[in-house]
């Protein structure tokens, strides 16, 4: 039986609002899949479902952390497969965009509790890379993506060999389907780039601005998009106008970085939504879940 149905896509495609059908249909509950989603306050610019359109469905690892509190990847998998092995029974849903997230809990990434987890906020993205190379000659990086870079110089520190010999992480080990929503280019940029005016609109910037008063800046508000962007306007380094078109434009970037990640990683089933009557897109996946479940 096919016990874990994933929701991924880039912003604004309907996730949530296909896992509400979903649940509803299948008597399932949600597990959140948005590494920011976990900490509490982070409602807005996260888009973060409300306790209204939750309509009772129990919601796994949401608000669960303060923005102070740590929570890796590997907290995320432990807290993952707990839920999964409670219940054999159960058919859970995981929805989100965070993809390393979610292939953490149900491949077989073989993740530990006490990894080296320097943020060399002292050096360069050159100097970690200087770094990195004197370890690992023959290492294959991106040396202008911090991330990785950091990623791939801890990890030679804990295990002393190269992350590019890490090939753990391909093994399936729970019942999945993939369900992917998607649309074309154009149209997933109008709709990010109306999202952050909602967000907007909606306050997010006096969501930042409690955090930033309360001297409560924390690294899931200093990294996360639309957050840095509101801290630099608060800081006075961009005006309103430049905050506004960074954040749409950092967050069409890491919906094309998600779109690698899903098509490289994972066996994804990819829907086109149809904006102007979304239920047909949800009668479309019902049907494709029909033949699996």
């Amino acid at each position: 039986m096919n016990r874990i149905i994933v929701i991924t896509g880039p912003t604004g495609v309907g996730k949530t609002r296909l896992s509400i059908t979903l649940a509803k249909k299948y008597n399932a509950e949600i597990i959140n899949a948005d590494a920011m989603q976990v900490y509490k306050g982070l409602d807005i610019g996260t888009a973060k479902i409300t306790n209204e359109e939750k309509c009772n469905i129990s919601h796994h690892l949401l608000d669960i952390k303060n923005v102070s509190e740590d929570y890796t990847i590997y907290d995320y998998q432990k807290d993952v497969r707990k839920i999964l092995d409670k219940d054999d029974n159960k058919i859970y849903i995981m929805v989100g965009g965070s993809n390393l997230y979610i292939k953490a809990a149900l491949y077989d990434y073989n993740l530990k509790d006490n990894i080296i987890n320097n943020n060399y906020d002292d050096l360069s993205n050159e100097e970690i890379y200087q770094k990195l190379l004197l370890l690992d000659k023959d290492i294959v990086i991106d040396n202008k993506n911090r991330r990785r870079l950091i990623r791939a110089l801890n990890y030679y520190l804990e295990n002393n060999e190269s992350i590019n010999k890490n090939d753990n992480g391909n093994k399936l080990l729970y019942n999945a389907i993939f369900i992917g929503l998607t649309t074309n280019r154009e149209k997933l940029y109008d709709i990010i780039n109306s999202r952050v005016d909602t967000m907007i609109n909606n306050g997010l910037i006096n969501e930042v601005k409690y955090f930033y008063d309360n001297n409560m800046l924390y690294k899931p508000i200093l990294n996360g998009i639309g957050y840095k962007e509101v801290i630099s306007y608060l800081n006075k380094e961009i005006d309103y106008n430049t905050m506004i078109e960074l954040i749409k434009k950092n967050s069409r970037h890491y919906a094309k970085r998600q779109y690698t990640f899903m098509n490289n990683k994972m066996n994804i089933k990819w829907f086109n939504v149809d904006f102007n009557n979304f239920k047909n897109t949800e009668e479309e996946v019902i049907s494709y879940l029909e033949e699996l479940i």
